[in-house]
Order: structure tokens, then sequence, then C-alpha cells
């Protein structure tokens, strides 16, 4: 699963990178990013990026309560066609969500070592995820997002048994583009991320708690076994 990533790159490396012309938000350095919050995503409209704010967890525009998305932070990439509240998302609903690490926790001897995964390179990469708007019986819109999970890669897999579907640079465009559905190729992205590209170092308990969103959350320990 993914249920914590961090994003603390700079806005306009983040515009640069995704190929965005503005930012109509404040963007500050979050090293903690927890379900329930709003993240940024990046959805394109006839061939414009556009980068956003989402609640991260899927609330379905057919929900009869808000509360379904915290069971909703991610969806399993294999089986998106099979559940009815995937499978039209997946035809035109398709979003990336940019990051730069996210958190699993390790159980070991001495207990649950939470661990930040990234890019070797430091550099910052994109989430494969799906959106939604559901109207709130007051009339106000919840615009909202889930993650798309998949097996783990080398890296992650003594870990954790899942991990979050991390888009090629070369394939977001594929991914973004909502005018276009071929099935079988948007399938064909859903795979684990090249793990020589990637690594895992443990980092403090304090990540723990989603209160806790400082620098300190991404520091290198000395982990127990």
């Amino acid at each position: 699963m993914c249920g914590r990533f961090t994003l603390i790159t700079e806005p306009e490396k983040i515009l640069g990178r995704f190929r965005i012309q503005q930012m109509q938000f404040d963007l500050q350095p979050r090293y903690n990013i927890a379900p329930g919050q709003l993240i940024p995503a990046i959805i394109e409209d006839r061939g414009e990026r556009r980068i956003g704010q989402l609640k991260w967890g899927l609330v379905p525009s057919w929900a009869q309560d808000e509360k379904i998305g915290y069971k909703m932070i991610n969806a399993r990439a294999e089986t998106l066609q099979e559940k009815p509240a995937f499978k039209r998302l997946f035809e035109r609903k398709r979003c990336i969500i940019p990051a730069d690490g996210f958190y699993e926790w390790q159980q070991r001897k001495s207990g649950k070592q939470p661990m930040r995964i990234m890019m070797k390179s430091g550099e910052i990469f994109a989430f494969a995820g799906l959106f939604d708007t559901w109207t709130r019986p007051d009339g106000q819109k919840v615009h909202s997002c889930t993650i798309l999970t998949t097996k783990p890669n080398e890296v992650v897999k003594d870990i954790h048994d899942r991990m979050p579907v991390i888009l090629r640079q070369e394939d977001e465009a594929i991914w973004l583009d909502r005018e276009q559905f071929d099935a079988d190729l948007l399938q064909s992205l859903l795979v684990p991320y090249d793990p020589k590209e990637m690594r895992a170092y443990p980092v403090p308990t304090l990540v723990g708690n989603p209160k806790n969103d400082v620098p300190d959350c991404i520091e290198e320990i000395s982990a127990q076994a």
C-alpha cells in the first residue's frame, strides 16, 4: 500500500518537471503527507496540464458517505477493471501525484521500522492515481483521489508486499491523456518501478504520527535489527 509520502521539492522544479505553467496554491515542503489531507495532483484537460489539490482518499461520485474515502486511499492496479468504483475512473479520470519519497513500515525483531523509499538521484517522480468528485448534502464539492498500488520491486519486497505505482517519465503523458483509452496499454504501465533506480533507508519513528511533518521525518538513522 501507500499510506504516507513526502514532497519537499521546490515548486519551480515541480512546474518544470511536469510541464505546468502555473500553480494556483501555496505549496510548502511536506515531510509526512497522510490520508485525508489535500495533496497536489496533476490532470490534463484538452492537452493542457493543470495542478491542483485533491483530498487523499477517494470519495466516488455515487458514495453515500464521505467517510468512505479513508478506506480508499489506495486501489490495486491488478483489479481496476473489475471494481465498479474504479472502472469508470480508469477510463476517464486519471491523474498523477508528484512525490519524492514514500514510507513503509518494515517488521523487525525490534518492532516496526519506518523506511523512506525514494530515487537514488533524489529526483521527483509521479504516482499513478484516479480522481472523482462527490457532492455533499449542502452542495459543496469534494474532489478526491486514490493512489494505485502494485506488487513490490526488489527494493520494497523485504519491507512491504505492495508498493505505489510509479510511472516512468515517458509514460506519464499516456496516463494523463484522457482523450484516448486503450485499457491494455494503460494496464501495461502499472508495474513495479525499476529497482536499480531506487533506495530505501530507515527513518525515525516520529513519522508514525501524521502530526509530525518536520525535516526530522526524513533523517537517515541507524536502525536496530
